[in-house]
């Protein structure tokens, strides 16, 4: 029986919450025992106060964390190296310059075959928009529409949707005008994961926060769906 492909869209994480849930539920949900994890800062330009800050945030605890660099890589073979994680988390920045350097590397194909191998792969902002094949992105400035992502999931998506102004009305518009298919969209503090494509489980770290989806219903209007997210609680 082939791996179930997964993926999770993050609203949050090491990088802007002051609490672990978001994490802890990524761990969680990779399903293994001490699961390794590895980050791409791809988006930020490798920044290292970026790496370092995930280091912090998953160095202590149950997992094995590491990191993959492409501006100054080390690391010859991306295929072997990927395809041991059980877990690749990638980090927000520019969407646009992040894929074309995964596909200079050819880490696009890497990520494909992880995806298709039970690979969990995950990310925030910009991580979250390269899964789909399109997204709202701030990548040239403004939020607008981006059609470059890898198109593991169908669709588009739109991060950070309750928290910058620019992103609920400039979604709904792209979608409404058919710049943008419809999709998902994933507020802050939220996250949703894919099994195979489809949404199975979405939590919440803070009441009201969800992954909604976005469409044109019958009427031509643009409608949105919110998911009943589960609640995360703090480990006791």
């Amino acid at each position: 029986m082939a791996p179930a492909r997964t993926l999770a869209l993050l609203g949050g994480g090491f990088s802007d919450d002051d609490d672990t849930l978001i994490d802890d539920h990524v761990l969680a949900t990779a399903g293994r025992p001490r699961p390794k994890i590895c980050f791409l800062p791809t988006a930020s330009g490798d920044a290292q106060g970026y790496i370092e800050a995930f280091h912090a945030a998953f160095g202590a605890r149950d997992c094995e964390p590491s990191h993959l660099a492409l501006f100054r890589r080390t690391e010859p073979d991306l295929r072997t190296f990927v395809l041991a994680q059980d877990i690749v988390y990638v980090g927000g920045g520019n969407t646009a310059n992040m894929l074309a350097v995964w596909r200079l590397h050819g880490l696009d194909a890497v990520l494909r075959e992880a995806y298709e191998a039970g690979v969990l792969l995950c990310g925030i902002s910009a991580g979250a928009c390269c899964w789909f094949e399109s997204a709202l992105s701030d990548s040239f400035g403004p939020p607008a529409p981006l059609s470059d992502g890898l198109g593991l999931l169908p669709g588009s998506v739109c991060p950070h949707y309750d928290s910058e102004p620019a992103r609920r009305p400039g979604y709904r518009a792209a979608v409404n005008s058919g710049a943008l298919p419809g999709g998902w969209a994933i507020d802050d503090g939220a996250a949703g994961v894919f099994t195979d494509g489809r949404p199975v489980d979405v939590v919440t770290r803070r009441p009201g926060a969800t992954l909604r989806r976005v469409s044109v219903g019958e009427g031509g209007a643009v409608a949105e769906t919110p998911w009943d997210a589960r609640q995360l609680a703090p480990k006791t």
